[in-house]
């Protein structure tokens, strides 16, 4: 199986190319991180002209796989939002995925076979203040999911959304810092009181490309430590 996997190179997009098999495509824009993998394709997601010709690697290389991983995060009051970055996070965290998905499913409908899985964000399912461009990208995500599962159905492509919670990852920590509260004020909102790791995603994705999980699609799953349901 060919897999591709955007922002791969480190937290989760990492531990989820380490950890299931297959002919690995490495994305990100890191080149020397990169080169920790056979086959990679160097790619800015926010620049046109980059998302393009990486989508015409997909093309090229019959993906059946596609791990829409990669995004970014703003953490900001929304009258101190500037066009420009709401641009930018929209065109990464919505728009590239859905542009990625385009280029991989006439492949995946010829095989009438395919997996695609985006890497939402519980902020997407709950809603985070201070967070409403991250929010509104990632239950677009969400959005997007449910639509392309029941247009793809009947040709054996799923397509599936995971909302991690926090993240025991370099993003997730640093985000952690950059909201009013602290760490530990936000591990005691956590039910679990940890944050999920970042192979326990990939565990998550193992098991939704495997056969096992044909029956799988359009679903939203939270893999949390218990966030989505209360404090």
């Amino acid at each position: 199986m060919n897999i591709l996997v955007t922002g791969a190179t480190k937290g989760i997009g990492k531990a989820i190319a380490q950890n299931i098999e297959g002919r690995i495509f490495a994305v990100g824009r890191n080149e020397d991180l990169l080169k920790l993998y056979s086959d990679y394709f160097v790619c800015d997601l926010s620049d046109k002209e980059q998302l393009e010709n990486l989508g015409k690697y997909i093309e090229e290389n019959n993906i059946d796989i596609l791990i829409n991983n990669a995004g970014e995060y703003i953490y900001s009051p929304i009258d101190e939002i500037e066009y420009e970055k709401l641009e930018h996070i929209m065109r990464v965290n919505l728009e590239a995925p859905l542009y990625l998905i385009s280029k991989a499913v006439p492949n995946m409908k010829k095989n009438k076979w395919g997996r695609i899985i985006n890497i939402g964000s519980i902020s997407g399912v709950m809603g985070e203040a201070c967070a409403s461009l991250y929010s509104a990208s990632k239950s677009g995500l969400i959005g997007g999911t449910k639509a392309l599962a029941l247009e793809l159905a009947e040709y054996g492509i799923t397509v599936n959304t995971i909302n991690p919670g926090w993240v025991d990852t370099e993003m997730g920590n640093n985000s952690a810092n950059d909201g009013e509260w602290t760490k530990e004020e936000v591990l005691e909102c956590i039910p679990q009181k940890r944050f999920v790791s970042p192979e326990e995603i990939a565990g998550m994705v193992k098991y939704l490309i495997s056969d096992e999980a044909k029956g799988v699609t359009g679903q939203s799953i939270n893999l949390c430590a218990g966030l989505s349901v209360g404090f």
